[in-house]
C-alpha cells in the first residue's frame, strides 16, 4: 500500500459531495491509498476527512477511523454507490489499465447526527480485479424488534 496526505479546500465535485458552498473555506485532509497485489495496482482510493477530524501525523486510515470516532457525533447514515464506468486517465494512468477497461467506482458518504460529512470517499477497483462484498450488520436492538 502506498499513501499519502494532503491538505486542501472544497472545490467543485468535492463541495457537492461533502454538501457545502462552491469555494467553501472548508479545510479537508486528503488521503491518497493506492494498494497492490503484487507488483500490480488493484485500487485507488481518495478519501477526504475534515481537517480537524483527520490525524496530523498518519495517514494510516486505522487511525482516522479511530481519530474520528472520538472527535465526531455517533454516525447517522453511510451512504455509498456502485456504479461501473471507464476510467479517467489519471486512474487509468495509476491503476496501469488502458482506458477502455471498465472500473467499479465506489462513492461513501458517512453523515453524523448533526449533519456533518465527516467522511468521502471515492474508491475506484479494475474491473478485471474487482471483488465486492457488502454486509450489514444488525445492531441487538434491530434484530429483538424484527423477530
Amino acid at each position: 500500500m502506498t499513501a499519502r496526505t494532503t491538505n486542501l479546500e472544497a472545490y467543485g465535485h468535492l463541495a457537492a459531495l461533502l454538501d457545502v458552498p462552491p469555494r467553501s473555506p472548508l479545510r479537508l485532509t486528503e488521503v491518497v491509498y493506492i494498494t497492490h497485489e503484487g507488483k500490480s495496482p488493484h485500487s485507488l482510493a481518495r478519501i477526504y476527512v475534515p481537517h480537524d477530524l483527520a490525524p496530523a501525523d498518519s495517514p494510516v486510515l486505522d487511525e482516522i477511523a479511530v481519530r474520528l470516532a472520538d472527535l465526531r457525533p455517533p454516525l447517522a447514515e453511510v451512504q455509498e454507490r456502485l456504479s461501473a464506468r471507464l476510467p479517467t486517465q489519471e486512474e487509468a494512468t495509476v491503476l496501469r489499465i488502458a482506458t477502455s477497461l471498465a472500473v467499479l467506482s465506489l462513492t461513501r458518504v458517512a453523515t453524523d447526527v448533526t449533519g456533518r460529512v465527516v467522511e468521502a470517499a471515492l474508491l475506484v477497483l479494475p474491473g478485471d480485479r474487482a471483488d465486492a462484498l457488502f454486509t450489514t450488520r444488525l445492531t441487538t436492538g434491530e434484530r429483538s424488534s424484527k423477530e
